[in-house]
């Protein structure tokens, strides 16, 4: 029987670890993945016991976007299938972001397009200095609407809009710089960094803590209506089945550049 894509761990002091693992395609995530995340993010929400929530991946990186095998296979289904399946991803966004206890995202290797929104939906990253950073879906043909609102509130408009634009790969000093990143540590010192965070985050009152987080998320305009949330997924998923969108992934699978670029 495989291993669970996605792993939950509690240890006595309340840390839950959720664990990546999909290490054998970088921790791409398809719609199993999607599902497995939600349950342990609601699983971690509803247990009074767990304090503190850290992700981090298996394997050589953290999280390589979505498994574009994968997207091609939905790109073909119908229109409101593709909006289910939107609106799951970005129920799993939703639901990191507005969980109501501190979030720590532990980067190493890959961290690109939904993984910087994994990020982005964290109260603290550490990445170590072999991370590397893209918001890649414009490359693909596709959009990152439903991640957005958690990209402008961590790097500003200004930085989403040269990187979700250009999808160029950034370090992780350069994600330090713009906000995406708190802390960079050695590449193999993730848990050590991470230590005195988590131990602060005990220290500090549960309840006081989820007050906290919950009014600076409302400040930032970071809990979305029902309204708004919809038209995320909907423009997510029509964008999905668009021509651009086909060649995009098409030219990914024959390792060419997509006909838009100037030959």
């Amino acid at each position: 029987m495989p291993d669970p894509v996605v792993l939950l761990e509690v240890d006595k002091r309340g840390v839950a670890t959720i664990t990546l693992n999909r290490p054998e395609v970088n921790n791409a995530y398809n719609g199993e993945f999607v599902k497995a995340m939600i349950e342990a993010v609601v699983s971690c929400s509803n247990d009074d016991t767990v304090r503190v929530i850290v992700i981090r991946g298996n394997g050589k990186h953290f999280q390589a976007g979505a498994d574009l095998k994968w997207l091609k296979e939905i790109g073909k289904l119908s229109p409101q299938e593709n909006i289910d399946v939107s609106r799951l991803t970005a129920s799993a966004i939703r639901g990191l972001t507005e969980v109501m206890k501190p979030t720590i995202a532990l980067v190493h290797g890959g961290c690109f397009g939904g993984g910087t929104g994994i990020a982005a939906s964290c109260d603290i990253v550490v990445a170590s200095d072999d991370a590397l950073f893209s918001i890649t879906e414009t490359r693909w043909g596709v959009i990152a609407s439903i991640i957005v609102p958690q990209l402008n509130a961590a790097i500003g408009p200004r930085n989403t809009r040269r990187y979700a634009l250009t999808c160029e790969r950034f370090n992780a000093q350069t994600a330090f710089d713009i906000g995406l990143v708190h802390q960079v540590c050695p590449t193999g010192t993730l848990d050590e960094t991470a230590a005195p965070i988590i131990e602060n985050l005990l220290l500090a009152a549960p309840i006081a803590t989820s007050e906290t987080k919950k009014a600076t998320l409302k400040d930032a305009g970071l809990l979305l209506t029902d309204e708004y949330f919809e038209e995320l997924v909907s423009s997510h998923a029509a964008k999905r089945q668009t021509d651009e969108a086909m060649e995009g992934l098409a030219s990914f699978s024959d390792k060419r550049n997509p006909s838009w670029y100037p030959s």
